[in-house]
């Protein structure tokens, strides 16, 4: 009984890896030991907590919406149908650190950060149903509930669909079904099956290249919760990174898909059973468990020169109906901090801009010292500045609705 309780406890994870133009899966993990463990968790469905969202500002871009356009981060309380109780209950979502800012803020940010407030208040807007379509041309085929919490990832998807759901987006709007076997041939040369080749544009590209754009937002926007994957690609600036963190119920599944232009991959961690969870929050959060797996992986691939094909940076604009200030807007600027190692009379401040392709880049700026200020009086000064907290998402229990 010890060791059957002792086996139940361990974490599983899933891993799976595409190439959007083609569906080619060129990785396929279905769990942490075969041998032990053989139901495949690639396949297996499961919550996908904000990885969702992408399917809700997806809907936004095709009804017109742009990531430089703003909503509110507000209270938000609705009457859902409870699945248990039969009757209608009131639902309250809330956002990771368990208040509003009441700012409107541009989706960009809203996406980067997680911001649940404004997914769900997207949900509405658009149009559960809208988006369910949305999501099932993209790849997704598992059923899903028309409640308005779908639009933080309420109901089951597994991690092959979202991995093609996102292969459209980074394949420009075009979808392909996944490619496991590409051919097969008999002892006389003959083809006998070929893999699928077509591919269909289920969404415009306008609304695909905004989404890359909002999902670059996750790494480069201030509070972003992708940010972590700059410690395992930074250095291949040749190529140009996404990612998604999704956590759910309870903190019991875990999410990151990442992309870039020529490959997808998708990570989910979590218990074989759904009563099983991380002991917090901090310890669940798809940054902390998925992101990894697949910040390692990218890291391999990227690292090794016999993987070249796949360094590539997204189109630029394709349609004259996309301008620049549709995707490039500066949500806030952190305050710039002092650097108080310098010795001499002048300290430098670190000024956060944009290059000409959104990028964010630092430009020192001198910042003269008001007669009497030393270094060491600044540097206690900042030392009292109040601890900030890396960015998080908020895990959603559904178990009520």
């Amino acid at each position: 009984e010890d060791s059957i309780k002792y086996v139940t406890t361990f974490m599983h994870s899933a891993f799976v890896a595409m190439e959007p133009q083609t569906g080619a899966v060129k990785a396929w993990v279905g769990d942490i030991d075969f041998d032990h463990w053989k139901y495949d968790k690639v396949t297996a469905e499961r919550q996908p907590g904000s990885t969702f969202k992408l399917f809700v500002y997806t809907e936004a871009m095709n009804q017109g919406l742009t990531p430089c356009d703003k909503r509110r981060d507000e209270y938000i309380s609705m009457e859902v149908y409870d699945k248990k109780k039969h009757e209608m209950t009131i639902w309250r979502p809330s956002n990771a650190n368990g208040s509003f800012s009441g700012d409107s803020i541009p989706l960009k940010s809203a996406f980067a950060k997680s911001i649940n407030s404004v997914a769900v208040r997207l949900g509405q807007e658009m149009g559960i149903k809208r988006i369910i379509e949305t999501a099932q041309k993209m790849g997704i085929n598992s059923p899903l509930d028309d409640t308005p919490a779908l639009a933080l990832g309420s109901s089951d998807v597994n991690l092959l669909e979202m991995a093609c759901a996102y292969s459209t987006i980074a394949n420009n709007g075009k979808h392909h079904d996944p490619v496991l076997v590409t051919k097969i041939v008999d002892h006389d040369g003959k083809v006998v099956y070929e893999g699928p080749s077509t591919e269909e544009q289920v969404i415009p590209y306008k609304s695909a290249f905004l989404m890359q754009q909002l999902l670059q937002g996750g790494m480069k926007e201030p509070g972003g919760t992708s940010q972590s994957l700059w410690g395992y690609v930074g250095n291949y600036r040749d190529t140009e990174f996404g990612g998604k963190t999704g956590t759910t119920n309870n903190h019991s599944d875990a999410w990151f898909m990442c992309v870039s232009p020529k490959l997808v991959v998708g990570a989910w961690v979590g218990g074989e059973y759904r009563c099983l969870h991380f002991r917090t929050g901090a310890l669940g959060q798809g940054s902390r468990t998925a992101l990894p797996i697949c910040g390692y992986f990218m890291q391999s691939v990227f690292g090794d020169p016999a993987f070249q094909q796949y360094h590539a940076k997204f189109d630029k604009p394709q349609d004259g109906d996309i301008t620049r200030d549709m995707y490039i807007c500066a949500s806030y600027a952190p305050k710039p901090k002092v650097d108080t190692t310098r010795v001499d009379s002048t300290a430098f401040t670190e000024e956060i801009i944009l290059d000409e392709n959104g990028n964010p880049i630092t430009k020192e700026v001198p910042v003269v010292k008001s007669e009497g200020e030393s270094s060491a009086s600044g540097a206690t000064e900042e030392k009292k500045e109040k601890k900030k907290t890396k960015p998080t998402e908020q895990p959603v229990n559904f178990d009520d609705l």
